[in-house]
């Protein structure tokens, strides 16, 4: 099963199983402790026995420890920074060309020019198709 590359789902509870869950391939994205219930003779991660010989388990992804987490596991830090850069972003794209076009009257004059005249072409060539 440790060579499954494409599971969606999968629930293994209450099928008796025993032994050390897989932490390969597909098994990394099976953190929900809940598809394991009812085997009580499995251990690993994401469940809070650890197995006879692990020193220290590795933290799951979605226990909390460390950075603070969102309801969908991601970091409430990744959001914040996200939403600066888009709302940066948008602040520099829209001030670069509307900016622009509000302080230098000839770029302003260029930019309208144009775009009355690609509105002059369309009409000619919609009313072209029609008549």
């Amino acid at each position: 099963m440790t060579a499954l590359t494409k599971l969606n789902h999968l629930n293994l509870a209450y099928n008796d199983l025993s032994g050390k869950i897989p932490t390969t391939n597909q098994f990394l994205t099976l953190n929900d402790p809940s598809i394991y219930e009812g085997n009580v003779g499995l251990c690993g991660i994401p469940l809070p026995m650890s197995c006879p010989g692990d020193e220290k388990q590795p933290q799951s992804p979605d226990d909390g420890g460390g950075n603070s987490k969102s309801e969908d596991g991601g970091d409430d830090l990744e959001h914040i920074w996200l939403f600066l850069s888009i709302g940066l972003g948008f602040c520099v794209g829209f001030w670069g060309v509307c900016g622009t076009l509000i302080v230098k009257k000839s770029w302003r004059e260029a930019y309208f020019g144009y775009v009355d005249r690609m509105k002059n072409k369309l009409i000619a060539l919609i009313a072209g198709q029609t008549g």
